[in-house]
């Protein structure tokens, strides 16, 4: 445990917004086949840069566009990759010259980003990733590159010093925290040390003197749990699946935040076919929230810029939704203990306005019966339209359940025969 270290960030603002948006964008918008073709495909430096590098050209990149998709889906906050494992860099940095400024884009493309996002009164945040396959001195295992089934990885290996590539990062971090203000997360991408010594941890990365300077330079950062530090982040980040219950270490809950894809992959991907619905999309963010996390949800723009017609859609889906029932997500977290949501639906709950919310993911048959509420909910509505739910009296409840579920101290709902015209509807319960 890093004990003289462990500065928390300012996760208040964060556990509030519950909604961010994840961009994967560099190079490999252009082969349109997973930000990691060049690994997968093991294609060379040179191969790849001479078909990539001087082509890049988003000439119809339109920050603003974004973070207006962004905020008119409910989300709060972005995370950018200002450099993937490719090395691809989209700022202007002076420390290598494999960045935007030197394409046909011939500027730095995090600027006017950072600004159209802010100016949606949104907080920004930086991926970095602690992997580059590009740079001259980051050490090639057999784990992780272009090279993972290379059998002379020792030759190709001579010459190159990862302790200069951790300088390199180093100082490339502190450009990210001091040219552009403030900046509310760092999202270090990942480390794999390995108990053979052919993977990467903190030592190779310098975690601690990374550490150090972020706290130095931002000091309310929020940041990740991927530089291989013990009690040296703020957020777990679990990646493409969804926690059973609230994420913990050591046995204490603890503020995290899924990330997840629209598809299969986090790069613009043409010819991926295994998008989610708008469906899937709201019950994974209700169902998040309802384990007391936050979603962090990803577009991949295209090699001109654009985001794609199907994540447009996806978030315009999911915009429609939270315009109506955004209450039942920003600043709610799990509900208390001794509420236990009946099949296919999910609390949430909001500690400062005291109001419990029923997210039904299948419409049940006129009633729903909600054990150990019957004395503790004062009015309930349908959240989309404020229309009014009646509550059943607990000696009728009582009646017409069956014997064992007696003595519950059960509530009531009498529901529409019909299911409201929205993707999932939410009941709001007023609490005594």
């Amino acid at each position: 445990m890093l004990k003289t270290l462990k500065t928390p960030g300012d996760t208040s603002w964060f556990i509030h917004d519950r909604f961010g948006m994840f961009i994967h964008w560099g190079l490999y918008s252009q082969p349109a086949r997973h930000e990691w073709v060049r690994h997968n495909e093991e294609i060379p430096t040179d191969v790849y840069d001479a078909k990539y590098f001087k082509r890049f050209d988003p000439d119809l990149y339109d920050p603003n566009a974004w973070a207006a998709a962004a905020s008119d889906a409910g989300m709060k906050y972005f995370v950018i990759t200002t450099k993937h494992h490719e090395g691809f860099c989209l700022w202007d940095t002076k420390y290598t010259d494999y960045n935007a400024t030197n394409t046909a884009a011939g500027r730095d493309l995090l600027k006017p980003m950072v600004k159209a996002f802010r100016e949606r009164g949104m907080h920004a945040g930086f991926y970095y990733s602690l992997l580059d396959w590009h740079h001259p001195h980051y050490v090639i295992d057999p784990h992780i590159g272009p090279y993972r089934n290379a059998k002379n990885r020792a030759e190709l290996n001579k010459g190159r010093d990862q302790k200069k590539y951790a300088e390199y990062m180093y100082n490339q971090t502190r450009e990210l925290l001091t040219k552009y203000g403030k900046i509310d997360i760092l999202w270090y991408d990942f480390s794999y040390p390995k108990p053979d010594g052919l993977g990467k941890g903190k030592a190779d990365w310098q975690s601690e003197k990374l550490y150090k300077l972020i706290r130095k330079l931002q000091p309310n950062i929020i940041l990740d749990d991927r530089l291989d530090l013990p009690g040296g982040w703020d957020v777990k980040t679990p990646e493409q699946y969804q926690p059973r219950e609230w994420m913990r270490v050591n046995g204490q809950p603890v503020v995290w935040e899924g990330c997840q894809t629209l598809s299969g992959s986090w790069g613009y991907h043409r010819d991926e076919s295994t998008w989610k619905s708008v469906d899937q999309l709201v019950q994974m963010l209700i169902d998040t929230v309802s384990k007391g996390g936050n979603l962090l949800l990803n577009v991949g723009p295209t090699g001109r810029g654009e985001l794609d017609y199907r994540a447009l859609k996806c978030l315009s889906g999911m915009g429609e939704w939270m315009k109506r029932h955004a209450r039942s997500i920003y600043g709610c977290t799990q509900a208390p203990a001794e509420f236990v949501p009946p099949t296919d639906h999910r609390f949430t709950y909001n500690p400062k306005t005291k109001r419990l919310y029923v997210h039904s993911f299948a419409w049940p048959f006129k009633y729903l019966h909600l054990d150990g509420l019957g004395d503790k909910v004062e009015y309930a509505q349908l959240l989309n339209d404020a229309s009014e739910i009646p509550l059943k009296p607990t000696d009728w409840t009582f009646e017409h359940m069956s014997h064992q579920n007696a003595g519950k101290n059960t509530l009531t709902l009498t529901l529409p025969t019909v299911k409201p015209n929205v993707t999932v509807p939410v009941i709001e319960l007023f609490m005594k």
